[in-house]
């Protein structure tokens, strides 16, 4: 496969969202009626691949289901999108689900998730799967041994191949729980969320992204988003910040942080700074909180 046609590779979350959009927040113990209802495709990484499409990259995802007919349908949309498609079924499973309150006038969205018994994508599972078909591999960050494993697989393909053909790593740190944090010592680049930062005491992305550049491994970039107020990286050649780009009317934020991690990787991918790439995620992020879903963010 020619260079130019290798994918980018997702691994991490797929899941059902039952998206009941609202023009207020409910209150507790009442009956309301939703303006609309829809099923939606989610989890983060699925959701960065949806994005990537859209940007015309061509991409992939890895993750787990269950079998059923909302597995079905989720894997129908995935490949609606063009998305190449590796999974593992697991028979005894249930699918993990989304219900999501999302208000329409200030975009707020509020999620319910249940993720009873489905495991995630194992080294094993991840071994058998060519390497030569990728360009860049992303890993939202789950359970962190086993995709550090992965990743060690990646680095031991890339020492055998030369530098052209090497594979980028790239990693989303998103949950406050303790084993995701050994994730910060791999991959060229990592996402880090607001709450992480939050967790750690920090008060803004460029707080962040300096007191925990020291966590990542040489030579790596450290990107932290940070809603309304754009995003901030840091890496070897110093400091960065882009500012936010809102739309006219705030719509719906479900998915904006997965639409933004999925613009900077299509900006690197095409040869784009690290300047480049944070304005241009934080732009196409702005165009998706304009918008519900996905479709029409370019």
């Amino acid at each position: 496969m020619a260079a130019k046609e290798k994918q980018i590779l997702c691994i991490g979350l797929v899941c059902l969202d039952i998206i009941n959009v609202v023009d207020k927040f409910p209150v507790e113990d009442t009956d309301t009626r939703c303006i609309s209802q829809r099923w939606q495709r989610g989890g983060n990484a699925s959701n960065s691949c949806t994005v990537l499409s859209i940007l015309g990259a061509p991409c992939g995802f890895m993750g787990s289901l269950a079998p059923g007919r909302v597995s079905d349908f989720i894997c129908d949309d995935l490949r609606r999108y063009g998305i190449d498609v590796t999974v593992i079924v697991h028979a005894e499973s249930s699918l993990p689900a989304s219900i999501v309150i999302s208000n329409i006038n200030n975009g707020l969205r509020t999620i319910l998730h249940t993720n009873r018994n489905l495991p995630d994508v194992t080294a094993k599972d991840f071994g058998k799967i060519d390497l030569t078909r990728y360009k860049w591999i992303h890993w939202e960050g789950r359970n962190a041994s086993e995709q550090i494993a992965m990743m060690e697989q990646v680095e031991q393909y890339n020492a055998n191949v030369p530098v052209e053909q090497r594979i980028t790593t790239s990693v989303e740190i998103e949950k406050t729980r303790e084993e995701l944090y050994q994730l910060f010592r791999h991959g060229d680049v990592v996402f880090v969320s607001k709450d992480i930062a939050r967790h750690f005491g920090y008060n803004s992305a460029s707080e962040a992204v300096k007191g925990l550049y020291s966590r990542v491994k040489p030579g790596a970039y450290l990107i932290c988003a940070w809603a309304e107020e754009g995003a901030d990286a840091m890496g070897p050649d110093g400091v960065f910040h882009s500012n936010a780009f809102p739309p006219k009317r705030l719509v719906d934020t479900l998915g904006a942080g997965d639409t933004f991690n999925a613009a900077v990787i299509f900006a690197f991918c095409n040869g784009k700074s690290i300047q480049e790439a944070l304005t241009f995620g934080c732009q196409i992020a702005g165009k998706k909180c304009g918008i519900q879903g996905y479709d029409g963010i370019v």
